[in-house]
C-alpha cells in the first residue's frame, strides 16, 4: 500500500469483501464441500453452483471462469464448459465514479484534462469501461478506467481464493493431483497484469517496436498517450473502422478482403514465430480494417509469450492435422514438452486416433462454413491432455490458447478464403525470419 488511508481504505473494504463473499459462498460452499466428499462426486453439478456463484461475486470471480472456460488443458471438462457462461459483460458503472477515477489519477479536472469526455461508456466489462474522448488537442482518443475499488476487490479475492484452493486440496486430493495451486498461480499472475495498464501500454509498444523492426506498414496499433495515462487509466488513439470479419463493411475500405485477411495472418504468425509474442485475444471486435486501408490491432490487455520449442511443435501439429497425419500431431506435442520424457511418437499416434479424428470433423465442419463449435474444441482438448499425461506429457497453457485462436482464425479464412488450409498452410504465413 502506498499510503496509510489507502491501508485503511483496503482493511474496510476487504471486510465488506470477505463478508459478501463468505455470504455468497456459504449458500454454495457447504453444497460443493458435500458433492467433493462423495466417492463419485458429480462434478457437473458442482460446476454450476461455482459458476452460480461466480456470477454473483463479480469481477475477479467472472475473470477466474473464464479462464477456466480458455484453457481446456489445465481443468476438468464439466468446468470449461459451465464456465461458458461467465461473460464478461456487467452494468456499466455510473459516470459519476468514472470522472471522480480519472480526476484522481490525472490530477484535474475532466474539463481541464479532455475538450470532450462522452458520458455513455463505448463497453463495460468486469475490470474496466471505455469512454469516447476528445483532446485539448483536438485527437479523438479512448479512455479506459477500471472500475472503482476493482485493485482493492482483487486483492481480497486472492486471498480469499488461495485460502478455497488450499481446502480444496485438503477435501479433495484429486483436486491437489492436478495442480491447483500452480493453476491459480496463472490466474493471479494473469488477473495482475491485466489490471495494470502501464503494463498494456507496454504490450502495445512491444508489438508496435515489432511492426518497426520489420518494417510491417500493413498494420497498426493504437497510439498511447501516456501523460494521461497511469496504472488505472489507458488513453489511446481511437481507430475508426470495421471488425474483419464484417465482409459487407470490409468493402467500403478495400476492393480485396482476401488480401487484408492473409496480410492480418501474415503479421500475426510472424510475430509469433520472430519475437515469441502474440496477442492472444483477437477475436472480431480486437481486429479491425481502418479507414486508410490499414489493419488495426487493438487491446493488449492479453498476451502471450513462446519459446521458439513451442513453435516448432505447433507447427509439427498444426501441418499434421492439415494434411491428416496423426504421427505429425504427435511429434508436434512431444516437441512442445520440455521434460525430455523420451515419449515414442508412433505409440502415442495411435492412442490419439480417436481423438485425431474428432479435431478432423471440427476442420471439416469449418471448411463446411458451419458455426464453430467451441465446445467440442473444449472436450477435444480435455482428451488430448489426458492422453498426452498418460504418456508423460505436460502440454503447456499457450497452445490451449494458440489453437483457439488458430481455429477462430481458421473461421475467417473458410468464410472469405476457402482455398487457404490454415493449419497446412500456417508456416507459409510466416516471414521476415529475423
Amino acid at each position: 500500500m502506498d499510503s496509510f488511508s489507502e491501508i485503511v481504505s483496503f482493511g474496510l473494504h476487504s471486510s465488506l469483501r470477505v463478508a459478501h463473499s463468505s455470504f455468497v459462498f456459504s449458500t454454495k460452499l457447504l453444497g460443493i464441500a458435500s458433492k467433493l466428499t462423495n466417492r463419485e462426486p458429480n462434478h457437473r453439478e458442482i460446476a454450476i453452483s461455482l459458476r452460480e456463484a461466480f456470477s454473483q461475486l463479480g469481477a475477479t470471480y467472472i475473470k477466474l471462469g473464464q479462464f477456466i472456460a480458455s484453457a481446456p488443458s489445465l481443468f476438468p471438462i464439466e468446468y470449461v464448459e459451465e464456465m461458458q457462461a461467465c461473460l464478461d459483460s456487467v452494468r456499466p458503472v455510473q459516470f459519476r465514479e468514472i470522472r471522480s477515477t480519472v480526476e484522481r489519477e490525472l490530477g484535474g479536472k475532466l474539463e481541464s484534462l479532455f475538450y470532450s469526455f462522452d458520458e455513455t461508456p463505448l463497453a463495460s466489462a468486469s475490470i474496466a469501461q471505455v469512454h469516447a474522448a476528445v483532446t485539448k488537442e483536438g485527437l479523438d482518443v479512448v479512455v479506459k478506467v477500471q472500475r472503482p475499488d476493482v485493485h482493492l476487490t482483487l486483492k481480497t479475492d486472492m486471498q480469499i481464493l488461495g485460502i478455497l484452493t488450499k481446502v480444496l486440496e485438503v477435501i479433495a486430493p484429486e483436486f491437489k493431483k492436478s495442480g491447483l495451486t500452480a493453476m491459480f498461480q496463472e490466474f493471479q499472475t494473469s488477473i495482475l497484469q491485466e489490471i495494470d495498464f502501464i503494463q498494456e501500454a507496454k504490450n502495445i509498444e512491444e508489438f508496435e517496436s515489432y511492426l518497426l523492426k520489420v518494417k510491417e506498414q500493413r498494420a497498426r496499433v493504437p497510439r498511447v498517450y501516456h501523460t494521461l495515462s497511469t496504472k488505472k487509466i489507458l488513453t489511446m488513439e481511437r481507430f475508426y473502422g470495421v471488425p474483419i470479419t464484417d465482409e459487407k463493411g470490409l468493402k467500403q475500405f478495400t476492393d480485396n478482403p482476401r488480401k487484408v485477411l492473409s496480410d492480418a495472418l501474415e503479421i500475426w504468425f510472424s510475430s509469433l514465430s520472430n519475437q515469441g509474442f502474440f496477442h492472444a485475444d483477437v477475436h472480431a471486435g480486437n481486429l479491425m480494417i481502418l479507414k486508410d486501408g490499414s489493419i488495426g490491432f487493438i487491446d493488449f490487455g492479453i498476451v502471450g509469450r513462446i519459446s521458439p520449442k513451442i513453435w516448432k511443435g505447433l507447427m509439427l501439429f498444426t501441418q499434421g492435422i492439415g494434411i491428416g497425419e496423426p504421427t505429425l500431431v504427435a511429434k508436434g506435442l512431444v516437441e512442445m514438452d520440455s521434460t525430455d520424457s523420451g515419449v515414442n511418437p508412433t505409440l502415442l499416434a495411435k492412442e490419439l486416433d480417436s481423438v485425431f479424428n474428432e479435431l478432423e470433423s471440427v476442420y471439416v465442419h469449418l471448411t463446411e462454413n458451419e458455426m464453430f463449435d467451441e465446445s467440442k474444441v473444449n472436450r477435444i482438448m480435455f482428451e488430448m491432455k489426458e492422453i498426452a499425461e498418460k504418456n508423460g506429457l505436460k502440454i503447456p497453457r499457450e497452445f490451449a490458447l494458440l489453437m483457439k485462436q488458430m481455429l477462430y482464425f481458421d473461421r475467417y479464412v473458410k468464410s472469405m478464403a476457402p482455398e487457404i488450409n490454415l493449419f497446412r498452410d500456417s508456416q507459409n504465413f510466416v516471414i521476415g525470419k529475423t
